[in-house]
């Protein structure tokens, strides 16, 4: 495109001077006339790059409505949403079709409108040329001459509206890469990182909520030891997970500071602040791999002794050996035909593998069943010794054990002590 772009300059160019030199009056008829042509593909542009942008929005639009019931099938039709769901694609489907059709037409007609105007000029010069021959402004042979000029001269003006058309279609598309490219980024880290041995964490008068207008943290301070087990409980909506993101730095608070060993987290890279976490969550995420895989993605270089010890302790080691080739077995994304009890298993034999110096457990055996989860807790207790550990969860089971209990309501601390003092 940028090669016909250059070309039809220096064609336009040169022709114009060989015009000149023939006859000032009839070029600068051509001169004058010709632009309008670009006129007329400028305003085709404008249409089609609205419809090829309307396009694109409804494509996005279509993509994700095709992924995320396709991913969520099984709870589509468990409420028997086919039809609805159906309804709405057919909807998408059919705004998409009409975008695409109109963008289709507005730039298929640009080269002719560009053509026939041309082809206009043309006519305008020759009916001009002749009336000046006729006055022996000119000869004929000079305004033969003359019409071939003028048809090379409007014909670049042909190949750069077809270029423009067939841009539209990348800068409307751009546009929206765009969008996501100007978005702002998050506060990018200090140079200066720490490395973290048996840590201690202090929250600081923290304010923090994802919306201004929404209240959710306010005033909070917290004091933890090092090696300390801290339960976090609450009702839902309390901002139990919102703390937990905090202390990763999923989120940097609003006011206030959160301080590991003494340090503002803000203050230290994000990558070395969440290598000295270990975190498993209520939601799983295991991706496609092997067993094996999944387990040592937070510590690549274990040996199979060590996987094999992290699942024994983790109890997943009974349900991996069933498998059909063991540790060696290939599960889908999100772990594909594994439970949700095996597959929070799997996270938890990831983090015992790595054995960070601080714990975070948001919900970790919420999909375990009870005898499994004695178990697990027992080697929660082992794995928790030394370590500075968070604890979010409903079960009194879990949280008993925890050397303090936060209670948490609104954003706030309301009562806080062990299991017997509360």
């Amino acid at each position: 495109g940028f090669t016909q772009l250059f070309t039809g300059v220096i064609t336009i160019l040169g022709t114009l001077g060989f015009m000149l030199s023939v006859s000032v009056p009839i070029a600068l008829v051509v001169v004058v006339l010709t632009p309008v042509s670009l006129f007329v593909a400028a305003f085709i542009a404008k249409r089609t790059y609205q419809m090829f942008r309307m396009q694109s929005e409804t494509r996005g639009e279509q993509t994700a409505l095709i992924e995320e019931m396709i991913g969520n099938q099984k709870v589509v039709q468990a409420f028997g949403q086919e039809n609805e769901v159906g309804d709405r694609f057919d909807e998408i489907n059919d705004r998409l079709s009409k975008y695409s059709l109109q963008g289709t037409f507005f730039s298929s007609i640009t080269n002719p409108s560009t053509r026939f105007v041309n082809a206009l000029v043309y006519a305008a010069v020759g009916v001009f040329g002749a009336f000046f021959a006729i006055q022996g402004g000119i000869s004929v042979g000079q305004l033969s001459c003359f019409l071939s000029y003028a048809n090379q001269y409007t014909k670049p003006f042909n190949e750069i509206s077809g270029v423009v058309t067939e841009l539209q279609n990348a800068i409307a598309c751009a546009g929206r890469v765009l969008e996501l490219i100007e978005e702002t980024p998050e506060i990018p880290d200090s140079e200066d990182a720490i490395k973290l041995g048996k840590a201690d964490g202090k929250v600081e008068n923290v304010y923090f909520s994802y919306e201004p207008n929404q209240k959710l943290i306010e005033h909070f301070n917290l004091q933890v030891k090092p090696g300390q087990r801290v339960a976090i409980v609450g009702p839902t909506g309390c901002g139990k997970t919102t703390l937990i993101n905090l202390l990763m730095r999923f989120y940097d608070v609003n006011s206030g500071a959160i301080k590991v060993s003494g340090k503002d987290i803000r203050k230290v890279t994000r990558e070395s602040l969440r290598a000295n976490y270990g975190m498993v969550l209520q939601e799983t995420w295991l991706k496609q791999g092997t067993i094996r895989e999944n387990i040592v993605m937070g510590r690549e270089n274990a040996t199979d002794d060590e996987v094999l010890a992290a699942a024994k302790a983790s109890h997943a080691h009974s349900f991996i050996k069933r498998l059909p080739n063991g540790y060696d077995t290939v599960i889908g994304e999100d772990g594909g035909s594994l439970s949700a009890g095996q597959k929070q298993l799997l996270c938890i034999t990831r983090v015992m593998l790595c054995l960070p110096p601080m714990l975070i457990l948001d919900e970790a055996t919420s999909s375990i069943d009870t005898r499994t989860e004695m178990r697990i807790q027992k080697a929660f207790a082992t794995m928790m010794q030394g370590r500075t550990s968070f604890l979010v969860a409903h079960r009194l089971s879990t949280i008993q054990e925890a050397d303090v209990i936060l209670v948490m309501r609104d954003g706030k601390i309301v009562e806080q002590g062990n299991h017997e003092e509360l």
